[in-house]
């Protein structure tokens, strides 16, 4: 996976690229076509993914024998990151694989606890980024049939297994980035002899080939999944991408490099505050590290995972959720005991999930919502509530529909209903019946109809507009601002200078308010301008240290007028712009 030093930069570079039509490799299928780009996307190849809004990635390799450790010393970092961040050397590293037996290896388990938990799809490590493959490879001796005791391949039994139970299968390969090959590419660099040559030839000898094989030699790939572009050209993605014609329906993601999306836009370790437009997925880890290591026992909480699937859902993405297998072939108990409790969720409130779209609400203070087309011109809306409302009275905020009908998803029972002047009461139980999520499953008639969200000033006058509840808007053909993050959100991808933003908000108390932000630039200059009514100011913006260092700043003082209802626009300045981010935009009265 990405770390994180490297996320934003590399995700950065991702966020205004096109595909490319040049320069197949000779030995490519010739009839090969390009993936589209995200707003060309395929539905008929994307379909049953939309549909099924949670799978299971597994990490998996020669760096769980080592797992964290090296010569004694805890390594900090990720598990599957230790050759590169301990620096070891390559003929030391591949002695770990003369220890990498995994005897305990049951794959239809692990197919069968990924269906328990809820989970659609599978996608497995077939190569990280020390090389090693899990399967029978012809182009490297690296692998697991060649260099381990177990000697065989361990992506046929799993393949077979996800045929069995149904079960879709997908492959995670470090196309780029190959510390055990030589001319693979290194995030920071080579650090062993061993490592240097050239990386066309890498790509050419090693990389090529294995991903025709694990294209050709498994039967029906649904994902395939790159990781880190590290020094990929345009030139260098072009020679993949004619083999994706041996799998006329697969999903490739947007991490290849050279200009190219794909499919999926896939954040890591965070749900987009406001989701993304166009197909995307999460991927997050159930601890701190995506390969097994023995010291990391920061497990997060069963109601943790089942919430983030719930908000990844209630923004219209996928929730891949990680789980590192040990050397064995086991997943460590408490990823056992956390799958079991995703799945007895699951199992009673699944519909809650699968198929579903956005929920029409920008803020529900007690929890999320998703969404489906009912039957005879109906709309279905499952409100997931996190926060029991202690009055037996749950408000749906802004809601103008009829109601069809409101019960509780895991019982059945019939709600009561009622109008209210900010939009429809729910009578409900005294107590929710699951503490992590109690669904209530309402019918409306028609397409949702609700008000827009509108910020209030706090008691002492303060107005918070945070990049969450913004208005984005962009020019036709530009690229969108995405807000991103979770608690602390920020406006970001902001690439193109004809985006911006807007709030609307009311004011008790017109007159003049400083407003405050933080920012992260690496430019050396960049101007923000914002305006209320007719009032602008500009702000001219300098390097901060990077787009993950932020500033605090005052942005001026802006006269505003009226009371009741305003609007705030945050733009670039056309002349002077480079990208930058922002969080939330404080409006504080002056005096």
């Amino acid at each position: 996976m990405i770390k994180s030093i490297f996320s934003k930069t590399i995700i950065l570079s991702l966020s205004a690229i096109v595909c490319t039509n040049s320069l197949f490799s000779k030995d490519q299928p010739a009839k090969a076509k390009l993936l589209p780009v995200h707003a060309k996307v395929d539905t008929s190849r994307t379909a049953w993914w939309q549909k099924a809004r949670f799978g299971m990635f597994i990490h998996w390799g020669v760096y769980t024998v080592p797992a964290g450790l090296y010569q004694g010393k805890n390594i900090p970092g990720l598990g599957e990151w230790i050759m590169h961040d301990a620096n070891i050397p390559v003929a030391v590293y591949k002695e770990y694989a003369k220890q990498f037996n995994p005897t305990e290896y049951d794959p239809e388990k692990w197919v069968l606890m990924a269906k328990s938990a809820g989970m659609k799809y599978i996608v497995i490590t077939t190569k990280h980024h020390d090389g090693f493959a899990l399967f029978d490879s012809k182009a490297s001796d690296w692998n697991v049939v060649k260099a381990t005791p177990y000697g065989k391949d361990l992506i046929r039994p799993l393949a077979d297994a996800c045929r069995k139970y149904g079960m879709k299968l997908g492959f995670y390969y470090s196309q780029a980035n190959d510390w055990g090959n030589k001319g693979g590419a290194a995030a920071r660099g080579h650090w062993d002899d061993a490592q240097k040559g050239s990386m066309d030839e890498y790509i050419d000898r090693v990389a090529i080939p294995q991903v025709r094989e694990i294209l050709t030699n498994y039967g029906d790939v649904a994902e395939l999944w790159w990781d880190v572009p590290t020094d990929m050209t345009k030139e260098r993605a072009a020679k993949f991408l004619p083999l994706l014609a041996l799998q006329p329906n697969i999903i490739t993601n947007d991490r290849l490099g050279g200009d190219v999306k794909g499919d999926l836009f896939t954040p890591e370790q965070y749900i987009p505050a406001t989701g993304i437009s166009g197909l995307w997925e999460t991927c997050m880890t159930i601890n701190n590290t995506w390969g097994f290591k023995v010291n990391d026992h920061s497990w997060k909480p069963a109601k943790q995972l089942i919430r983030n699937l719930i908000e990844t859902a209630s923004k219209g993405g996928n929730y891949l959720l990680n789980v590192g297998p040990e050397t064995s072939g086991k997943f460590p108990q408490p990823i056992v005991e956390r799958l079991e409790a995703i799945g007895k969720w699951m199992k009673v409130n699944s519909e809650s999930i699968y198929e579903t779209t956005p929920g029409p609400f920008k803020v529900l203070p007690w929890g999320r919502a998703t969404s489906k087309t009912g039957t005879n011109g109906t709309t279905i809306l499952y409100l997931h509530v996190y926060n029991w409302p202690e009055d037996g009275k749950l408000l749906i905020p802004g809601l103008n529909n009829t109601i069809v009908s409101a019960k509780l998803l895991a019982n059945g029972n019939t709600l009561k209903t009622s109008k209210a002047d900010d939009g429809v009461l729910v009578s409900v139980p005294a107590v929710g019946l699951d503490d992590n999520a109690t669904v209530i499953k309402i019918t409306i008639k028609g397409k949702a109809d609700v008000s827009p969200f509108i910020q209030s000033p706090a008691a002492d006058g303060s107005i918070a507009l945070v990049p969450g509840l913004a208005d984005l808007h962009t020019e036709k053909g530009g690229e969108s601002i995405r807000p991103e993050g979770g608690n602390e959100q920020n406006l970001g991808f902001w690439t193109d200078a004809k985006s911006y933003v807007s709030w609307q908000f009311q004011v008790k108390k017109p007159g003049n308010y400083v407003i405050e932000t933080w920012v992260a630039t690496p430019a050396s200059s960049t101007t923000l301008k914002l305006s209320v009514d007719k009032e602008t100011i500009q702000k001219e913006i300098t390097n901060t240290g990077g787009y993950n260092e932020y500033r605090k700043i005052s942005l001026g003082t802006i006269k505003i007028d009226k009371a009741g209802l305003n609007t705030l626009t945050l733009s670039a300045d056309r002349a002077n712009w480079k990208p930058v981010n922002v969080r939330k935009l404080v409006l504080i009265p002056k005096g």
